[in-house]
């Protein structure tokens, strides 16, 4: 009778001990699987984001030249017209993460800056100068620093910054909703993301 005893209960510590280790392993597998799915979903990801726009600017340069005193005057002026191509791009692909299987737990350390790139095509009119104060390179270099800095301000001003926001965060998103869906966190500058604007802080 004891050995029968003795015998169902190794039985059974071994189908226990088996179980665990099963569920264990299956449990490794499903977090490898995880860990792989989101690895590839972050891949997917690291990409050039562009966004686009079109500028125009229209600007009136003038440049005095005092010969005599004030009695006396050299005047140079011209119409500058520029249209500009203006981008702002992500590079997602320089995204800095780290993955923690253990804690299930996906770190988003540094999203890349926006990169801003204005290309201007000057066109210049009515350009009209004195023979003691001519159109020289320092006036053209003058112009060209004005208009670009104006065309800065004016797509930081303008719907294309949040545009491009609107798309990095589109990206971001798949991320989100992956890490969510398979009970993972996502953290981004050691803080759990709850919403997706957390990214543009």
């Amino acid at each position: 009778m004891k050995k029968v005893l003795v015998g169902a209960i190794i039985a059974l510590a071994s189908v226990l001990i088996y179980k665990s280790c099963a569920d264990y392993r299956e449990q490794t597998a499903s977090l490898k699987e995880s860990s792989l799915l989101i690895q590839q979903e972050l891949k997917n990801v690291s990409k050039l984001i562009v966004t686009e726009g079109h500028f125009v600017e229209v600007y009136n340069y003038a440049d005095s030249k005092e010969l005599f005193g004030s009695l006396v005057t050299a005047d140079k002026k011209a119409l500058v017209v520029v249209n500009a191509e203006a981008t702002i791009s992500y590079d997602l692909s320089k995204i800095e993460y780290e993955l923690n299987e253990a804690q299930k737990t996906i770190r988003i350390s540094s999203i890349p800056e926006p990169e801003v790139k204005i290309n201007p095509d000057f066109e210049y009119y009515d350009v009209s100068a004195d023979y003691f104060n001519p159109f020289n390179a320092e006036d053209y270099n003058a112009i060209k620093a004005t208009v670009n800095a104006s065309l800065l301000r004016k797509v930081e001003a303008s719907s294309l910054k949040s545009n491009a926001e609107n798309r990095l965060i589109s990206e971001l998103s798949r991320i989100y909703v992956l890490s969510n869906s398979m009970g993972w966190t996502l953290e981004y500058k050691q803080q759990p993301v709850s919403e997706l604007s957390s990214f543009l802080d």
